[in-house]
């Protein structure tokens, strides 16, 4: 079994100055033995080895900080003993011996030796594939110091494991034996590999802590920054080279993986098929795809880091390899699917065990290894591993990129796009990390969690819910000391075999929730963003971190409040043997995601569980570590570096829908998030019995600090027994739902960005650009005088001989007559091509026009009223009078402010004034309708004011806004204050203001 001689044949070629031990080996045992001997003397040897280094990087330091002080002075120890000069040093690594790297980092780290891959019984899943040579190399981690205890796939290693991947070993074998054994969880039950999406449990950003916990390691100051910066881009190469590796292997294994697919397919089709083509598609689901994405990347990449110098960029490589992880959703969703088909196949038909059993892989090109063989089971786990293990090498190549380099921003971009994705599969993936452990040996993981607003005696609280996969446990955060480590308290849980999801017959008995008037929560988005805009401004002056403190402890406080009172939509739940529970939501989207993963885990065979109050206090205990939503979504708790998200409008056309199985009643929805929640800002019609809509709809969604775009589509229920007494609207189906990241790149560009979003087997087509927010509201001057959009309004008024647009008055009359009573009518966005169908009729003067209003969605009516007053070349409330306006609003004398806001309606033109009134009436009878519709004055003012008031372009160009994210900045504050003074003021007569010209100057 042991060659001797080949062993001192391979020695003599690495070491080639060193003589080969001797070792007698007679058998398996004694090989075992001699390994587990050589893995102890290695981590002892790296133990040492890390700490000479980090002795010597600190004396180098210490050495460096004094010569920086006293710079004439070079200390150096003489061989007499006395001080003397320093002699040059040609390497910082002179401690190290280059060759004896170089070799290895050759030979083993960028392309590891891989032994054959061959699989054992089902029962031992993958058990037999063979651990890659992994080699413990962490001196060049920012502190020196080398991490024995983290492995490669981002997990602390067990006690019996040799050592750590270096941070650019991918584990280029592409499998893992000792980790798929760990992803048996103790039932037997095979789980997914999990990983957390913060950027400190990258496995090189972060070393253990003397209680176990990740804790940053502090590099040591003052180290030469070229030779950090030579050192960076060299690691970044490695770490380039070592990922290129492994990405050639895993297309290997999804080639031979596809490899029986097309005869399959071929032998469906005749009188003696080996499996269905059903069987085939549900097996084979997405594999092509995911192949084709990791083959263009891998062409793409393999050149440059042929041709690599310091001015290579990849980062749009793995940008866009990042924004097609999409692909990946619908894999994990079926992956189940597809083991469980397989095995009844294999177990069925004894053609396609032999098949699926020996499954050919090719060995690398520039590998000696033939090809080995693998399971198709084996094969199928490659995709979850590969898509929860990419993200590592993004964090480790933003370690060794300089900030100032082209990469940075964009590996940064496919890091968060990363991240973002794996959030959302997370839920999918039973995660190792997060499994527990119960007093009769039976495994409990923990499926998802998050933080919901719960209503308890009548008033709200924020939770945090842990679903597990036998029960629901609801807790909240102790008050703990400051040092101390924070704990959870459990205030209820409910085992899922009692839980059920309460009917709307039970619903009188649910507690009574006081809602917000709207505008309470409208103004405390204000004075969050105008909080923002002191932080930028704060930041960028020096000595003021106190003050920034300061500011970001009120944003957090003032953000928690939104988070608490803003959700309102109820998702209730009921313990069969106890109480009922009642969350509030903000989104329908969220509502689904919990309803179906308890329902999923409710398929299963589940017993109802009592915990003692020890089991109880143990398993709240675990919350804390098991967590993987650590933070409430507020801004103050994101990090400087994150994007702040995007401020304006998005233009989003939804095409149609594809993947049906049946004809139903059709629409979709659109959310985007805002200030930490999502909420609900559009909704197509309802294509009525169909299996492929056609809605080709685009809307105009206002963003205020957006990142995600979520899109939902729905079945209209037309049942009026199924009335929801909460909200008076029909419970709809929801047929599907996903969401897409709004990459800022992609989005602002002039042209539209057109993309399918995945859901359930259904594919949603649909476009999007976006507008900044003073692009979108700026006024140009214009010259027109056809038509009626952008045309001032006195040439308008004079050409139809009326004293308000005939635009104005029908637009109103329409509205009053079939859309007061519209929820959200004003600020719900109506489709922009009904409105641009609008716009070009009352341009052209159709004679139609009646009719088309008379047939047009109400929401788009109101839009073309609104977009009339904004497209005016001077805003209603002139350029002339703005100033006056502000100065005006912000008057605390309540005589002298309302003699100063008559006087200014009366300097009005009289077609701006007669205009302007009219508009007022109107919005006071929406606002009347408020219970109904939902519209406060607060809320119209909110929509209006900075239309009816946004200075044109020369006049706003004055005081240019600097932050793209001062959306509410004080001049659009004010905007709406005015207009809402106007609104809560008592009727006011055009004849009366006039009689009162003679008493007063209009001079302004």
């Amino acid at each position: 079994m042991w060659e001797q001689r080949e062993f001192e044949k391979h020695w003599g070629t690495e070491f080639p100055d060193a003589e080969a031990p001797k070792m007698e080996l007679n058998s398996p045992e004694e090989v075992e033995a001699e390994l587990e001997r050589c893995r102890a003397k290695l981590k002892a040897l790296q133990r040492d080895l890390a700490q000479e280094k980090f002795k010597v990087i600190y004396l180098q330091t210490t050495i460096t900080r004094y010569r920086a002080r006293v710079p004439s002075l070079r200390i150096h120890e003489a061989p007499d003993g006395k001080p003397g000069p320093v002699p040059p040093r040609d390497s910082d690594h002179e401690f190290e011996d280059a060759e004896l790297n170089l070799s290895f980092v050759r030979k083993n780290l960028v392309r590891p030796p891989r032994a054959p891959l061959r699989d054992g019984p089902r029962t031992n899943r993958h058990r037999d594939a063979v651990r890659a040579l992994r080699l413990s190399r962490d001196w060049d981690s920012d502190d020196g110091r080398s991490t024995p205890d983290r492995r490669s796939d981002g997990y602390l290693s067990s006690e019996h494991e040799d050592s750590s991947s270096a941070d650019f070993n991918y584990n280029t074998d592409g499998y893992d034996g000792d980790a798929a054994e760990d992803r048996k969880s103790q039932d037997g039950s095979e789980t997914m590999p999990f990983i957390d999406e913060s950027p400190t449990m990258s496995p090189h950003l972060c070393a253990r802590g003397p209680d176990s916990d990740a804790a940053s390691p502090t590099p040591p100051e003052g180290l030469l920054a070229g030779v950090e910066l030579e050192k960076g881009l060299e690691m970044k190469r490695l770490v380039l080279s070592g990922f290129l590796a492994s990405e050639e292997i895993y297309i290997n294994q999804l080639e031979a993986l596809l490899l029986p697919m097309k005869p399959l397919k071929a032998a469906a089709t005749t009188s003696k098929p080996v499996l269905s083509l059903e069987q085939i598609n549900t097996i084979f689901y997405k594999i092509q795809d995911i192949f084709e994405v990791h083959k263009e990347f891998y062409d793409a990449l393999y050149p440059h880091i042929q041709q690599w110098d310091e001015k290579v960029t990849v980062g749009h490589l793995f940008k866009k390899l990042a924004s097609q992880l999409g692909v990946y959703k619908a894999f994990v969703d079926n992956y189940k699917n597809a083991l469980e088909t397989a095995e009844k196949c294999s177990q069925a038909n004894t053609q396609f065990q032999k098949i699926s059993e020996n499954l050919k892989v090719k060995g690398p090109k520039d590998s000696k290894e033939s090809n080995s063989t693998v399971t198709m089971e084996a094969l199928l786990y490659k995709p979850i591993d590969r898509v929860t293990r990419s993200t590592l090498v993004l964090h480790d190549l933003l370690k060794h990129t300089p900030k100032d380099h082209p990469d940075f921003a964009l590996l940064q971009d496919a890091l968060r796009i990363s991240q973002n994705f794996l959030s959302c599969i997370n839920e999918e993936i039973d995660p190792r990390r997060t499994a527990v452990t119960t007093p009769k040996g039976e495994a409990r993981q923990l499926v998802k969690d998050g933080f919901l607003v719960e209503v308890s005696e009548g008033s709200r609280k924020l939770r945090h819910v842990f679903l597990f996969t036998d029960l629901l446990l609801c807790a909240k955060m102790k008050k703990t000391a400051v040092g101390k480590q924070q704990q959870y308290e459990c205030k209820w849980y409910i085992p899922l075999a009692d839980l059920t999801f309460q009917t709307l017959d039970d619903s009188d008995s649910c507690p009574h929730v006081q809602t917000l008037p709207e505008h309470e929560i409208e103004e405390m988005k204000i004075k969050i963003s105008v909080i923002k805009s002191e932080i930028q401004e704060k930041k960028a002056i020096k000595g003021q971190s106190r003050v920034v403190d300061r500011l970001r402890k009120k944003m957090n406080e003032q953000e928690s409040w939104l988070l608490l009172n803003s959700p309102t939509i109820p998702f209730r739940i009921h313990n069969k043997h106890g109480k009922s529970h009642q969350f509030l939501l903000s989104s329908d989207y969220e509502r689904s995601e919990w309803r179906e993963s308890i329902q999923k885990l409710q398929k299963r065979d589940l017993q109802a569980c009592v915990l003692s109050t020890v089991e109880l206090q143990v398993l709240t205990s675990s919350c804390f570590k098991l967590r993987t939503v650590h933070n409430i979504p507020v801004t103050s708790n994101k990090d400087d570096e994150e994007s702040p998200g995007l401020y304006g409008f998005l233009h989003v056309i939804i095409h149609s829908a594809k993947g049906f199985k049946v004809s139903a009643n059709l629409y979709c929805t659109l959310e985007v998030d805002s200030f930490g929640y999502f909420v609900s800002k559009a909704k197509t019609r309802v294509f009525r019995d169909t299996a492929e809509p056609q809605w080709n709809e685009e809307f105009e969604i206002e963003l205020e600090g957006s990142q995600c775009l979520r899109i939902l589509c729905y079945e209209k229920c037309y049942d009026k027994t199924k009335l929801n007494k909460d909200d008076n609207e029909i419970v709809d189906k929801i047929m599907g739902k996903g969401q897409v990241q709004l990459d800022p790149q992609t989005v602002q560009s002039k042209n539209w960005h057109m993309d399918v979003i995945e859901m359930n087997g259904i594919k949603v087509e649909f476009s999007m650009k976006f507008t900044s927010r003073d692009l979108s509201l700026k006024r140009t001057p214009s010259k027109k005088q056809s038509g009626v959009f952008g045309v001032k309004i006195s040439v308008v008024t004079k050409r139809e001989r009326s004293k308000v647009p005939y635009i104005v008055r029908q637009c109103i009359e329409e509205v009053e007559k079939r859309g007061i009573e519209e929820v959200g009518i004003y600020r719900i966005s109506g489709v922009a091509t009904d409105i641009q169908a609008l716009k070009a009729a009352f341009d052209t003067n159709t004679k139609d026009i009646l009719v088309m209003l008379s047939d047009m969605d109400i929401n788009a009516i109101a839009g073309t009223l609104k977009l009339y007053f904004r497209e005016l070349p001077e805003p209603l409330l002139t350029d002339r009078l703005y100033p006056a306006f502000m100065e005006g609003i912000a008057l605390s004398d309540p005589a002298a402010k309302e003699n100063c806001m008559m006087h200014l309606l009366r300097s009005l033109p009289d077609p701006n004034l007669i205009t302007f009134l009219t508009l007022l009436e109107h919005l006071k009878r929406v606002a009347e309708k408020e219970p109904v519709n939902k519209m406060s004055l607060h809320n119209l003012a909110t929509v209006f004011g900075p239309t009816l008031l946004r200075p044109s372009e020369s006049e706003s160009s004055k005081a240019h806004i600097t932050l793209a994210s001062d959306i509410w900045s004080h001049d659009v504050m004010a905007q709406v204050q005015v207009l809402l003074y106007y609104l809560q003021h008592q009727p006011i007569s055009f004849s009366e203001l006039k009689k009162n010209t003679l008493y007063f100057s209009t001079d302004v």
